[in-house]
């Protein structure tokens, strides 16, 4: 059975639920506080691939740093992928991977489709 890893933070309900229900599933998981323990600029591309979408959609755009550092004008991936990592705060969450398959766990149910 292959290890799970979420990119967790545990400030945010969407996060403690997704955690709490792959604990109830008894998976062996590897829990990742990516506010602290933040992805590299190739991990971070790899989740992106994985997920199939754009950096641009992995972002939390309501942030306010999203707008201090007016990321909405910004063309380039580069620039996007650097800011989540200098920022990991941007990276939406939670996010749940599994071999080589990434879901974001909103909603929960998301979870099921790597399972």
């Amino acid at each position: 059975m292959s290890k799970i890893t979420i990119l967790h933070n545990p400030r945010c309900s969407k996060s403690r639920n997704a955690l709490a229900y792959l604990e109830e599933k008894g998976l062996e998981l590897n829990v990742v506080k990516y506010l602290v323990d933040t992805p590299s600029k190739e991990e971070l591309i790899k989740i992106i691939e994985m997920l199939n979408i754009t950096p641009r959609e992995l972002m939390r755009t309501k942030e306010d740093i999203y707008k201090e550092l007016n990321l909405k004008d910004a063309k380039s991936d580069e620039v996007l992928i650097t800011a989540m990592i200098e920022n990991p705060k941007l990276i939406e969450r939670p996010i749940i991977i599994k071999d080589n398959k990434a879901v974001i766990a909103r909603p929960l149910e998301n979870i099921d489709k790597i399972l």
